[in-house]
C-alpha cells in the first residue's frame, strides 16, 4: 500500500473517533474532510474569532490545524492498540492567512517503529484559489501498547 491509499472503514473510524475528543479541534470548528493511508487534511472555516489584530488567521490556528493533520496522517498507519504525539514540528508562515478557510495537509514521509516524520502544509481558500500559507515538518511518536482515548488519572 501506498500513502495516499484508500483506509478501511476500521481505520478510518478510529482517527475520526480520535479527532473528536480534541476539544481544541472542536472548539476551533475545524473539520476533517480528508483520511487516507498516510494523509489527512483538516479544513478550517473563517471567523472573525479565529484572526490576529490585522484579520488574517491567527498563527495558532494555522499551526494547530497543521499539527492535528500530520497527527492523524501518522496515526492511520500506525497499530490499533496504540496512540499518537507530536514530539517536534516546525511551521514557516509564507503568506498572510486570509481567505474563506484554511486548509492543513498532513503527509506522511516515512514511518518508523517508534518515531515518524511527516510534511505539513497549510493553504488558505480564497476566491476559488489555493493560496500557500504554511510549511512544515513534524516528528511523532507511535505510543505502542496505549490505546487511543482519554487517559485515566
Amino acid at each position: 500500500m501506498e500513502i495516499g491509499d484508500e483506509l478501511d472503514a476500521a481505520n478510518v473510524q478510529r482517527v475520526r473517533d480520535s479527532f473528536d475528543r480534541q476539544g481544541l479541534m472542536a472548539h476551533l470548528g475545524a473539520t476533517l474532510t480528508e483520511i487516507r493511508r498516510g494523509l489527512v487534511v483538516i479544513r478550517l472555516p473563517y471567523r472573525a474569532e479565529l484572526t490576529q489584530q490585522h484579520g488574517y488567521f491567527h498563527a495558532g490556528g494555522t499551526s494547530a490545524i497543521a499539527d492535528s493533520a500530520g497527527g492523524y496522517a501518522g496515526f492511520t498507519l500506525f497499530p490499533p492498540d496504540s496512540s499518537v504525539l507530536t514530539v517536534e514540528f516546525k511551521l514557516n508562515l509564507l503568506n498572510p492567512a486570509e481567505g474563506e478557510a484554511l486548509e492543513a495537509t498532513g503527509r506522511v514521509v516515512k514511518s518508523g517503529r517508534t518515531l515518524t516524520i511527516c510534511t505539513l502544509e497549510v493553504a488558505a481558500l480564497r476566491a476559488g484559489q489555493r493560496i500557500p500559507v504554511a510549511i512544515g515538518q513534524q516528528t511523532l511518536i507511535c505510543l505502542a501498547g496505549r490505546p487511543d482515548g482519554p487517559l485515566i488519572a
